[in-house]
C-alpha cells in the first residue's frame, strides 16, 4: 500500500518531495491510515482536527486524536466549532455545513503553514458512493467521474490543491493495513446513522445493487477512472475556445460573445456556461440541468426584456451581440461608453469642446464646406452631423436625459416619441441611458450622439449656416 500511496503522491496528486502537507485527521481509520503513511514519505505533515460538536463524545475523540498525533510526532492543529449552529443559521443539513467548516479550517490551516495542498482520507468505497449520489441526482459527465487525485476549488483558493492519495485503495485494505500497524482508529457512531444520506447508500443501496453484481463498486469506481479521461479531453476543447468566447470580465460579471458561442454544438455551449457560473459562483457544487438549458436557451433566443434570473443569484442580460452574465448586486461597468455625470449641465460653444467620461469629446465648430445633399450622403457616421445653425440658441447645452424628455429623430417628419422609447428602439444597454450625451439647444435636443439628429435641425435648402458636432474618441485624435 505504500508504493501504491507513493505513486498516487506524485504523479497523480503532483505533490514533489520536501512539500508541506496539512492532513485532515477525523481519527477514523481513513486518516489515520493517510496520516501514518504521509509520514514515511518525503513530505512534511501537519495534522489538523476540525470538532464538529455534533456527538457527546467529540471533545473526547477529539484528545484520542490530539494524542495519537503526539505518539506518532507529527505536528497537530485542534480547532471546535459549532456545526448545528451554522447549519441553522444558514439553512443548511448538517451534512453540508459539516463538510463546509471542515474545509474552511483545513485551508485557513493551509494558509497560515504556507502548505502545498490539504490531503484528506477519501477511498475508492467513498469515490463509488460520490458517483453514486451524484447519479441519482442527474448529473452529466463531470459529476460522474467522481473525485479527483488532485483538484482545486476557487472557493476555497486557486493556489492550494485539495489531494486525495488513497483515492484507489479500497476501505477493507484501510482497516487491514490499521490492523496490521497497530493503529487504533475511532470509530463514529454517526456512520451507522442511515437518515444521512451518503450512509443510506452506503449500508442499504450498495449492498442492494451488489445482489445484481458482486462487482458493482469496482465497476463503478472503473467508469469515474475512465470518464475523467473523458472529462479531461474535454475541458481542454472549452479551454481552447474560452478566449474566443470571452469578451470581459470583472468584479461580478463575466461578458460572452454571442456570436462566437452560438457557433459551438450545444454541449459545448453547456460547457462555456458552466465554466462562466464557475468563475462567478467558485464554491457552488452542483449548477443543475435546468440552469444551463435555460442559459443556452436565452442566448438562441434571448427574453423580450433581454434579462432572466439564471441560478444562485446571477442574471443573464443581452446588449448587442454581448452575453452578460452578473450577480444582481454588481455593479456593471459603463466603461467605454460616452456619459456625462448626473444631474450636470455643460456649456459647448461653437467653435468649441468638452470632455466626457472614459476619454470622450464633444466638439462644435462651424463648417465652411457648402453642405448639400450628395456630400451628406457620402458622411453617413453616426459620430458626427451638420445642423442648421438658425435654428440654434448659443451656447449649445450637453446633459444627460431627464423626466418628459421627447425627442424627434430625424426621418419621422417631426412627429415626436419619448427619449425612453428612442432608446428602447435604438437598444441603447439601460445602465448607459441616464448618463447618455444629449446636445441641447435650450430645452430641445439637437442631437442624440451616436444615434440620430433631430428633425428639428436638419439642413434644408435655405440654410445660410452650420455647424458641425462630432463626438470622438479624445485619445484617438
Amino acid at each position: 500500500m505504500l508504493e501504491i500511496a507513493r505513486e498516487t503522491l506524485t504523479n497523480a496528486c503532483q505533490i514533489e518531495p520536501g512539500a508541506r502537507l496539512i492532513v485532515g485527521i477525523s481519527g477514523g481509520p481513513d486518516s489515520l491510515c493517510l496520516l501514518h503513511l504521509l509520514q514515511q514519505l518525503d513530505v512534511q505533515v501537519i495534522a489538523a482536527h476540525l470538532n464538529h460538536q455534533l456527538r457527546p463524545e467529540a471533545g473526547r475523540d477529539a484528545i484520542q486524536v490530539a494524542e495519537t498525533a503526539a505518539k506518532l510526532a507529527v505536528e497537530f492543529v485542534l480547532e471546535e466549532t459549532d456545526v448545528r449552529g451554522y447549519a441553522e443559521a444558514n439553512g443548511k443539513s448538517l451534512e453540508e455545513a459539516a463538510r463546509e467548516k471542515r474545509y474552511d479550517f483545513l485551508y485557513r490551516i493551509a494558509r497560515e503553514q504556507n502548505a502545498h495542498a490539504v490531503a484528506v482520507g477519501h477511498t475508492a468505497d467513498d469515490q463509488v458512493e460520490t458517483v453514486l449520489m451524484h447519479l441519482l441526482r442527474g448529473s452529466g459527465l463531470a459529476g460522474l467521474t467522481g473525485m479527483q487525485p488532485r483538484s482545486i476549488n476557487a472557493g476555497w483558493s486557486r493556489e492550494i490543491a485539495l489531494i486525495r492519495p488513497l483515492l484507489s485503495i479500497w476501505r477493507a485494505e484501510v482497516e487491514a493495513y490499521c490492523q496490521e500497524n497497530q493503529l487504533d482508529p475511532l470509530f463514529d457512531q454517526s456512520n451507522l446513522d442511515t437518515t444521512f444520506y451518503r450512509n443510506r447508500l452506503r449500508r442499504e443501496l450498495i449492498p442492494y445493487l451488489e445482489g445484481y453484481n458482486p462487482q458493482v463498486k469496482r465497476l463503478l469506481w472503473q467508469m469515474a477512472d475512465t470518464l475523467a479521461g473523458d472529462e479531461a479531453a474535454i475541458d481542454a476543447v472549452v479551454a481552447a475556445h474560452w478566449p474566443e468566447c470571452l469578451a470581459d470580465q470583472g468584479a461580478g460579471w463575466v461578458v460572452l460573445r454571442r456570436k462566437v458561442l452560438m457557433g459551438l454544438q450545444v454541449g459545448l455551449q453547456r460547457r462555456v456556461w458552466r465554466k462562466a457560473i464557475a468563475q462567478l459562483r467558485p464554491g457552488l457544487r452542483d449548477i443543475d440541468y435546468a440552469a444551463i438549458r435555460r442559459a443556452v436557451a436565452f442566448g438562441q433566443s434571448p427574453s423580450q426584456t433581454n434579462q432572466i434570473d439564471l441560478v444562485a443569484g446571477l442574471r443573464l442580460l443581452i446588449e448587442d451581440d454581448m452575453l452578460w452574465l452578473a450577480a444582481w448586486e454588481a455593479d456593471l461597468p459603463t466603461v467605454g461608453w460616452p456619459q456625462v455625470e448626473a444631474g450636470q449641465t455643460y456649456q459647448l460653444p461653437i467653435p468649441g469642446e468638452i470632455e466626457l467620461d472614459d476619454g470622450w469629446m464633444l466638439q462644435a465648430d462651424w463648417e465652411t464646406a457648402p453642405m448639400t445633399a450628395d456630400t451628406l450622403a457620402d458622411h453617413q457616421d453616426p459620430y458626427q452631423v451638420w445642423v442648421d445653425a438658425g435654428n440654434l440658441a448659443t451656447p449649445l447645452l450637453v446633459r444627460g436625459r431627464v423626466a418628459g424628455d421627447r425627442f424627434a429623430p430625424l426621418g419621422m417628419d417631426g412627429h415626436t416619441l419619448k427619449l425612453a422609447d428612442f432608446f428602447i428602439n435604438e437598444k441603447l444597454p439601460q445602465r448607459a441611458r441616464a448618463g447618455w450625451p444629449l446636445v441641447c439647444s435650450g430645452s430641445e435636443i439637437v442631437w442624440v450622439p451616436g444615434f440620430r439628429l433631430s428633425h428639428c435641425f436638419r439642413l434644408q435648402g435655405g440654410t445660410e449656416e452650420v455647424v458641425r458636432l462630432c463626438l470622438i474618441k479624445a485619445e484617438a485624435h
